[in-house]
Formats: C-alpha cells, structure tokens, sequence
C-alpha cells in the first residue's frame, strides 16, 4: 500500500533524489547558472569515461554503417574528437574571477643607467665570432641585471632626510641634546662621549662598513662602537701620528714614530715595514689593496697589502708631507697639500705628477673630495675655504673667508661638508648629493670639550666622529649617509664567514696598480705610445718580428715548378702589393690637396711652415 504524501511536502522521484544528492556544490570562480528544468543545468559536457569512444547521439538517429573488414589488416579504432560547441565560449579568466589591471611585464623605470656597471662594447671589424657572442650575453646579462635592480629601488623603504627648524627656527642652534629627544632610543644610543684626558689628543678611523673604530695616541684602541664591545687595547710606548683599517676590521695599519706597523684586530703585530719610515699620513686603497704613505721626507710609498711588496716609491719634491686625502672614483691620491698653497695629483703609475692646481696664496691645511669625485674643498692659513670643481676645469666655484683657519675637512656620503676650526666645528649642507656646499650658512654647529684633531663620517651611519685633545665624540648629524647599503659589498652585519668569502671574491676581482689614471675609462688606447713603444723594441731587435715575410711560392709537382713559373707567380704577387699601394695613395691625395690648398690673395709668410 502507498502512503499519502504529508500535506505541505512536494514529493520527488527516486531519479530526481538522485540527481539532486550527485548535484556538486558550485565553487568560488565558477559563475551561478539557472537550471531550466530539474537536474539539468547549463554547462560543460560531463567527462567521459575510458571505456567511452563515441559521445552520446540522440534517440531518434541510426548508426552509421560499419567499414567493411579488410583482411590480414589490424586497424586502431578511430576516436572522434571533442565537439566544439563547448571551446571557448568565455575568455579564460583568473581563479578569483578578476582581471589583471596591468598586464604584461612591469614598466622599467626611467632612471636605469644608473645600475648599469658595464658600457656597451664595440664590436671589433675582425673579431671572432666567439668573442661577439660571449660580450652579446654579458651585455643581455647586464641589462637584465640593471633592470631587476631599477625595479627593487621601490622596496627601498629608508630615505635620507635632513634636520630643519620649526617657524624659521636655524637648525645651527640646535643642540645634540635636543636631538637625542626627538630622535628613538636605537638613534639616541649612536652619541656618546669617551673622555680620555690622559693621552690625547685623539684621530680616529671608521672601517668600510661603518661597524668598528679605531683611535689612536699613545695607545691603540680598536672597538666596535655600536655595542660598545672593546676589540683591542695596545700601548706602543711611544708617539702615534696616524691609524687606518685596511680592507676589513681584522687589520689596522698604525703609523708610528719610526716605522709603520700592521696589528690584527686583536692587538697582535703582524709586520714592521721599515721602509716606510717617519709616516705622518695614512689612506687606504681598497678596490686596489694599495696602503699609501706620506713621510716627513717628501716620499709617497705605495705598499701592496695583498702581497706584502711595496709598489713605487715617489719623490714629491716638496717637502714634509701632512695633507693627503684619495679620490673615491678614479683611486688617484689627488691631494697633496704644499706650504706654497697648491695640491698636487699623483699615480703609482706616473712618475711624475698628474697636475698641479694652485688653490690658496698661503700653505694649505686640509683637503677632502666628496664621494661623487666632483668637488674638492681645501682650506689654508688664509682662512679661507673653498670649493673646486674636478670635472676637468678645477676653477673655483665658491670662497668663504672663515673666523679660524679650518685645519680638518671631511665629506659625508651624502655630500655633507664639515670643517673643525679650533674647539668648534661646523657642517655646510647643498641642495642635494652632487651640489656644490652653501657656505653662508651652516647646517649645524657644536663644540666639544677641546682642540679638535680628526673628522671623520660613518658610513652607513648619520653620524660624524670627532676627535679632540679630551677624548672621542660622536654626534648625530640628520642627512649625512646613505640609507641602503649594498650587502654584498660592504655589509655592516655580516659575519666573519660572510667577510672570509668577501676577502677572497675582492682578492679576484683586485684592481691593478697600473691602471690608475685621471681618467679611469679603459675604452681607448694610447695608440701613439703604442707605436713608440714598437718603434725601440724594433731599434733594439735590430728587425722587425711582425713584418711581414717575402712571398715563396709552393713546389707543385708534375713539371709545374719551373724557374718560370715560380717567377712568374712572384712577379704576380709583387705586382698585386704593388697597386694596393697606389690605390692608397690615390685615395690620401685629395686630403693632402685640401689641407694644401690656401685662400686666394693672401701673401706667403714665414709663418706658414708652422701652419699643418
């Protein structure tokens, strides 16, 4: 017996439960459809299974007929492909159902020459085929390299900003104290005061990557200055003039009364350089492991740390040597500061002197180039204080007549110019990296308790240390460093597996001695001292071993090898040579004509010999 449906209840077939239990749940892409009868809904066809070859054809259809058999011959079943009335309906779409607002690649920014390391190259009329190719993949390598690093610059998130007072406020008032207020606690740990009376006055110098610092008097100290922990603590017993880290934090050059001194980081000496004698200034070349020296002799000496050998020795012919400073790009030690008020220019490469650039009417006191190697700022005992320009013209942009004679100069990275005059110190700031300092009015002023005797900036750090006759400060200066840092270069959190494989990788990659100049391009060649310098070797050889060898025809056999016909190709040869030479000559002569030609109505005159 059937049982009468409750009242209220609509009753389904036991096919439409079915299909209602197999019914799947839509997803979060796929779009609502409206079924247009119960259990159907519009759609893709359902998959079929392995064992169906053929899709399903309507009721009221025959079969086709079957292919006659042929004997002896095994034929695969055919599959009939998919019908198309269910491709692309739709255009493809994402699984969130959104479409790209931007698509294809990212745009490049416009400002991407400026991570490009490496030039274009000339392709060589003969060069190989293997040699233009590898310079196309180094040059495709480069480009992707400089447009990976263009995009990246966005995720930069720390930017230089510099200090400015409130309501015309100058920010030359301003006091450290103020500062270490307004700033956070990590910022306001970075000043601190050593107060060292006992053997001072003090000069101290920053390793590349801005982590340890080391000072000197009468005694050594090396430190890491961020966590305050003490490296090194050695007394010398007698007078230190100067102190300068080496290519990373494990080695320090001291320059003592006598000798120069090499010490590891933990106050161990690991050579005595008698050669270099009665030093008074120390720079470090790090990109050629050079360490150069400036004696009270006058000798500039170039010592290879790397290999233990000292480089060239050079006489400047001035003199006590006190004011050196490098120059960052082209890694010429340009300023040699001489009691007759010029800087000289040198090169372990020249002999002589690159230039000589007359800057004051008095003895020059300091000398510092900015990172950019675009301006240079001297001071002498004039009290004056200047700025040149180094693009080539070395012309005076500014002049600025100071209370006191400056006798200490530095650059920060970012272009920030101090000065220590006295106990005081002032800090000139430009419109950018690359402008030239305005000197009317100081960024900021501060006077510590004595003489100062050293400036140098942190790198990678707003902040300037001082050396002074009553110990060590270190100051916070808004601005002066450059924010991001390349970690693969100078990483001032690596650690000391990170700095071993740095150290061997700059070891490869070591510049030579030899390729120190003004101009540090090396796509030109010096084609006249090319051709001098072949001109004496041929002069000492007494031939010529590139010229080229006379023409000695082939045997050939069968009769072919005759008298005649060996003459005969000789003269053959000797005749092509020949008219190659003529045609060059043909081709020079109306360039000779024009540059013999001269202007109608102008009388001869002794003078014109020296007209080319």
């Amino acid at each position: 017996m059937e049982t009468a449906p409750k009242p209220g209840r609509a009753v389904l077939p036991k096919k439409d439960k079915l299909q209602a239990k197999k019914k799947k749940s839509r997803r979060y892409w796929e779009k609502e459809t409206t079924p247009t009868t119960t259990g159907a809904s519009l759609g893709p066809p359902p998959k079929k299974r392995n064992g169906e070859l053929h899709p399903q054809r309507p009721k009221n259809t025959t079969p086709p007929t079957p292919h006659p058999k042929k004997s002896g011959i095994s034929k695969k079943p055919q599959v009939l492909k998919k019908s198309l009335e269910w491709r692309n309906l739709e255009p493809p779409q994402i699984l969130s159902g959104a479409q790209d607002l931007f698509p294809g690649p990212a745009p490049v920014p416009v400002e991407v020459a400026k991570f490009r390391r490496m030039g274009k190259s000339k392709m060589l009329p003969y060069s190989k085929s293997k040699t233009r190719s590898r310079l196309e993949v180094a040059e495709a390598q480069e480009e992707e390299i400089s447009v990976k690093a263009a995009r990246s610059e966005l995720l930069l998130a720390e930017e230089p900003g510099f200090l400015e007072g409130e309501d015309g406020e100058d920010p030359a008032k301003i006091l450290q104290a103020d500062i270490m207020e307004a700033v956070d606690i990590a910022s306001a740990a970075k000043h601190f005061d050593l107060n060292l009376r006992q053997f001072g006055p003090y000069r101290l110098s920053y390793s590349r990557t801005g982590r340890h610092l080391a000072f000197r008097r009468g005694h050594v100290a090396a430190l890491d200055w961020v966590t305050k922990k003490l490296m090194c603590e050695i007394k010398v017993m007698e007078a230190v003039r100067d102190i300068r880290f080496l290519h990373s934090e494990a080695l320090l050059a001291v320059s003592q009364n006598r000798w120069l001194h090499i010490y590891e980081n933990q106050g161990i000496e690991l050579h005595c350089l008698r050669r270099c004698e009665c030093v008074t200034m120390l720079e470090f070349l790090p990109f050629h492991f050079l360490l150069t020296t400036a004696s009270e002799t006058g000798f500039l000496t170039y010592p290879d740390v790397s290999v233990g050998k000292i480089i060239t020795a050079l006489n400047a012919r001035a003199g006590r040597l006190d004011v050196m400073t490098q120059n960052p790009y082209n890694a010429v030690v340009v300023h040699l500061g001489h009691s007759n008020g010029t800087v000289s220019l040198w090169s372990p490469a020249v002999k002589e002197l690159l230039a000589r650039i007359l800057c004051h009417c008095a003895g020059v006191r300091a000398v510092a180039v900015d990172s950019t190697s675009t301006y240079m700022a001297t001071s002498a005992l004039d009290h004056q204080l200047k700025i040149f320009d180094l693009r080539g013209t070395f012309q005076p942009l500014s002049a600025w007549t100071l209370p006191q004679g400056a006798g200490h100069l530095a650059f920060s990275q970012r272009g920030l110019l101090a000065a220590g005059m006295g106990d005081m110190f002032n800090i000139w700031a430009g419109q950018g990296k690359a402008s030239p300092r305005s000197l009317e009015q100081p960024y900021l002023t501060h006077r510590p308790s004595g003489n100062v005797h050293g400036l140098q900036f942190c790198p990678f750090e707003d902040v300037l240390g001082v050396g002074h006759s009553g110990g060590i400060t270190s100051m916070l200066v808004p601005g002066a460093a450059e924010p991001n840092f390349d970690g693969l270069e100078s990483n001032p959190y690596r650690s000391w597996k990170q700095r071993q494989e740095w150290e061997v990788k700059a070891l490869l990659e070591k510049v030579p001695a030899e390729l120190i100049c003004l101009d540090p391009a090396l796509a030109e060649v010096d084609v006249i001292s090319l051709e001098q310098e072949n001109k004496e070797w041929i002069e000492r050889l007494g031939y010529d071993p590139e010229a080229k060898a006379p023409f000695q025809p082939k045997l050939k056999q069968k009769g072919r090898s005759s008298t005649a016909s060996l003459v005969k190709r000789k003269r053959k040869v000797m005749d092509e040579e020949h008219w190659d030479k003529v045609w060059q000559s043909l081709e020079q002569q109306p360039q000779k004509q024009e540059k013999a030609a001269k202007p109608q109505g102008t009388r001869s005159s002794a003078l014109d010999r020296f007209v080319s």
